[in-house]
């Protein structure tokens, strides 16, 4: 009975536990890193705390605070005036989308967590996802190539805007004069 008493003295007894330090060295007690994670997010929250108990009385600091309220209404009118550039004109529309449709999936992925860590969310995009999704959306590049050249072909500005083609009659009807009754107006005013 001696013997087993000093077995279980040597692994619990004398304020030592020499299992539980042994599991400590690979698992961590979870108590104690609990208080310790408490203890970390209370000094976060007390210096979060100090920083907004100072009053902002400074032209610079009004200026950082009124710029940090900015971009959801940037985002909000942003859009707005995508809407409503689509409707004004919508050739300048369609060729600055067919420009977007450029940009990569993984880049809308990154602006995506950009902006969500920005609203306090956080996302993840694995490498070889994003290489894949690169790789996919440049087998686009040529059909968005082609698409806006169908769309500046449609700009009445653009070269040939007024090129008849093989239509003789419609040639012949753009380069015989006809009756201008402004230009015969001029002409007499001038003369």
């Amino acid at each position: 009975m001696g013997m087993i008493d000093k077995m279980f003295g040597l692994l619990f007894g004398s304020d030592r536990n020499v299992v539980r330090e042994t599991v400590e060295i690979f698992r961590e007690n979870t108590e104690a890193g609990a208080v310790r994670s408490a203890g970390i997010q209370r000094q976060a929250m007390t210096q979060f705390g100090a920083e907004f108990a100072v009053a902002r009385q400074g032209y610079f600091d009004r200026f950082v605070d009124g710029l940090n309220r900015l971009p959801r209404p940037m985002l909000a009118l942003g859009t707005l005036g995508l809407f409503i550039s689509a409707m004004v004109n919508p050739l300048w529309f369609s060729e600055r989308m067919q420009g977007i449709a450029l940009v990569p999936e993984p880049m809308w992925w990154l602006l995506g967590v950009i902006v969500s860590f920005y609203f306090g969310a956080r996302h993840q995009i694995k490498a070889q996802k994003f290489q894949r999704e690169i790789v996919g959306t440049m087998a686009h590049v040529p059909q968005v190539l082609h698409n806006i050249k169908a769309i500046r072909a449609l700009r009445f500005d653009s070269v040939k805007a007024a090129d008849t083609g093989d239509d003789a009659r419609l040639t012949m009807a753009a380069l015989l004069p006809n009756d201008n009754p402004a230009l015969e107006a001029w002409r007499r005013a001038a003369a």
